[in-house]
C-alpha cells in the first residue's frame, strides 16, 4: 500500500510540475498553486476510475449483459457526464471553495464556546488511525446518502431534477453521473459541507468519493449479476440497484390504504443495503426489469437526448412550464 501511495504521489508531483504549475503561472494564478496541486490529485484519481470502468466493469458487461445496447447515442451522453464528474473539477471546486468559509465558521463557534460536529473531538485519536477513520466517515456518508436519496424521490420539486437520472432506458456503467447539474450542485455542496464540518481530511475525502463512485458505476452496469441471498444484504449489487431504476418500482410507493401510488420507491442505498432493510424500503426480488420513468414510457414525456436538452428540460420541469 505504501508503494502505491508513493507511486501516486510521484505521478501527482510530476504532472503538477510539468503541466499544471506552468499553466497557473502563465494565467497569472500563482495564488492557486496549492489548490492546483490538490486538483491534480483529483484528476489522477478520476483517470484511475476511468481505467477501472473500462478494464474491469466493461468486460463484465460484455460477459453477461442484461439487455443489448441499441441506443448508443444516449450512452455517449452518459460518457460526457462521467468525464465531467470523474475528472474531479466539479466537486474539487466546491470542496476547496467552501473550505475557508467552513474553517472560519468552526473557529468562530469554538471561540464562543460552542461544540462542533468534528468526529475527532467525539472520538479522540480517530484521525491517527487512517483506516478506522476512513471506514467511519464512509459509514456516515452512506447513511446520509440514503436519506439524501430518499428526499430526491419524495420531494416533488427535487424529483423533477433527479428524474433525469432515472430516465435512462439503456443503463450502463456510464449512467451513474447522468444527473441534472443543479441536482449535482445541491448534493456536492451538502456533502462537502458535511465533510468539512466533521473533519474529513482532503485526501480522505478524495478516497471516499472515488471508492463510492466506482461502486456506483458497477451498480449501474448492464450486467446480470447478483451476490446471492447473503451477499445481497451486505453490499448493493447491480441487481439490487437496477430494481431501483425499474419503471414504477424505483420511484413509486403504493399506499395500501387508498391503493394509489405516490413518489417514493425502493432500494435507495448507495453502498450498503442495510439502511433500506432498517427503514423498510428494501426489495430483494430477483428480477432484472426494464428501466425508465413511468411518465416517459406511458405518456411520452421527453427527458431529452443530448446534454443541453436534458439540462433545459430538467429546469422546465422544475418550474412546471409547458
Amino acid at each position: 500500500m505504501d508503494t502505491l501511495i508513493d507511486l501516486f504521489a510521484h505521478a501527482q508531483g510530476w504532472l503538477f510540475q510539468t503541466a499544471v504549475q506552468p499553466l497557473l503561472f502563465g494565467l497569472g494564478l500563482a495564488g492557486f498553486l496549492e489548490d492546483g496541486y490538490e486538483g491534480t490529485g483529483w484528476f489522477l484519481v478520476g483517470l484511475l476510475q476511468l481505467v477501472v470502468i473500462l478494464c474491469v466493469i466493461g468486460p463484465l458487461e460484455r460477459w453477461r449483459p442484461v439487455e443489448p445496447v441499441t441506443d448508443r447515442a444516449t450512452v455517449r451522453t452518459d460518457v460526457l457526464y462521467t468525464l465531467i464528474h470523474r475528472l474531479g473539477l466539479f466537486r474539487m471546486v466546491i470542496f476547496f471553495t467552501l473550505a475557508p468559509w467552513v474553517d472560519s465558521a468552526i473557529g468562530l463557534l469554538r471561540s464562543h464556546g460552542f461544540a462542533t460536529l468534528q468526529l475527532d473531538d467525539l472520538w479522540p485519536g480517530l484521525t491517527d488511525q487512517p483506516w478506522v477513520s476512513v471506514v467511519t466517515y464512509l459509514l456516515v456518508f452512506d447513511f446520509l446518502n440514503y436519506w439524501f436519496h430518499r428526499a430526491q424521490h419524495q420531494w416533488e420539486w427535487w424529483w423533477q431534477l433527479h428524474a433525469l437520472h432515472h430516465a435512462q432506458r439503456q443503463m450502463t456503467k456510464w449512467s451513474d453521473n447522468r444527473n441534472h447539474l443543479l441536482d449535482d450542485l445541491i448534493k456536492d455542496v451538502f456533502f462537502a459541507l458535511v465533510a468539512l464540518a466533521i473533519g474529513v481530511a482532503p485526501g480522505q475525502f478524495v478516497a471516499i468519493v472515488a471508492f463510492t463512485r466506482l461502486s456506483e458505476s458497477f451498480q449501474h452496469a448492464n450486467v446480470r449479476l447478483w451476490f446471492g441471498a447473503v451477499g445481497e444484504r451486505l453490499w448493493v449489487s447491480p441487481r439490487f440497484h437496477r430494481l431501483h431504476h425499474s419503471i414504477g418500482i424505483g420511484h413509486e410507493t403504493e399506499q395500501k390504504s387508498t391503493g394509489t401510488t405516490v413518489l417514493g420507491g425502493h432500494n435507495f442505498g448507495v453502498l450498503l443495503p442495510w439502511w433500506d432493510m432498517l427503514f423498510g424500503t428494501a426489495d430483494f426480488s430477483h428480477r432484472f426489469d426494464a428501466t425508465g420513468v413511468r411518465q416517459q414510457v406511458e405518456e411520452g414525456v421527453d427527458y431529452g437526448r443530448g446534454f443541453w436538452s436534458q439540462q433545459w428540460l430538467g429546469l422546465r420541469r422544475l418550474w412546471q412550464r409547458p
